[in-house]
């Protein structure tokens, strides 16, 4: 047995490379949009109740904060999530498997996302 071997790792102190973070940013997302669904379900279920219930829905994402931020923050997941998994897709087919391959596909997923996140933003705001 080597004893130089680490006993706990520190992940404090591992840097990941960007294809790791953005497949951990894409799991994480996939949970935020999972939690997340609480709310579209609830805003779909009483916007579809009554024309009232429809006012409602419209007026909290209209004039609320928070609302606003809640809808933002879903499409910013949702925009990560589908382009990630696109990314993870072409993956799975064999298209830049490579190690350089890997970098300019998580670079891709960042900047694409950036400015559909960013567009979404201006949509909701």
């Amino acid at each position: 047995m080597n004893s130089k071997r680490p006993v706990n790792l520190d992940l404090t102190t591992i840097h990941f490379p960007l294809p790791a973070l953005t497949s951990i940013a894409h799991r994480i997302t996939g949970v935020i949009l999972f939690v997340g669904l609480i709310f579209a379900f609830w805003a779909l279920d009483k916007s579809l109740a009554s024309p009232e219930g429809f006012a409602t829905v419209r007026d909290t994402l209209a004039n609320n904060i928070l609302a606003k931020l809640i809808a933002w923050g879903l499409l910013s997941a949702l925009a990560f999530h589908f382009v990630a998994g696109i990314k993870h897709m072409l993956m799975d087919a064999g298209f830049g498997v490579t190690l350089e391959g890997g970098v300019k596909k998580a670079q891709a997923t960042v900047v694409i996302s950036a400015v559909l996140i960013i567009l979404a933003g201006v949509w909701v705001w």
